[in-house]
């Protein structure tokens, strides 16, 4: 999917355990990585990142005036332990 700065953009995560049931972590931590090198971070304890059922998280980033290439990280803790990463790429305004 093609973005342009000014999208948001939802990033998505589901935790399983080792048996492959969906469960819920203790803790979830969203890093978030501009192509400016700067990080944000936001967690489900301070309602940044939503829950849409068990298991299952996502946050939409607002992509700003930043074009380039975005990373992000999830985390979980406790009850779940894992991590995913991803990308995704912002193009420039063709009219800005």
């Amino acid at each position: 999917m093609a973005y342009v700065i000014g999208d948001l953009v939802r990033v998505k995560v589901t935790w399983t355990d080792i048996a492959d049931a969906l469960v819920d972590p203790t803790t979830v931590v969203l890093k978030v990585k501009s192509p400016a090198n700067v990080i944000s971070t936001y967690t489900y304890a301070l309602g940044e990142v939503v829950k849409d059922s068990i298991g299952v998280y996502h946050y939409d980033v607002a992509t700003a005036l930043a074009s380039g290439t975005w990373h992000y990280r999830w985390e979980a803790a406790g009850a779940a332990i894992g991590a995913d990463e991803g990308s995704f790429y912002v193009g420039a305004s063709a009219v800005l």
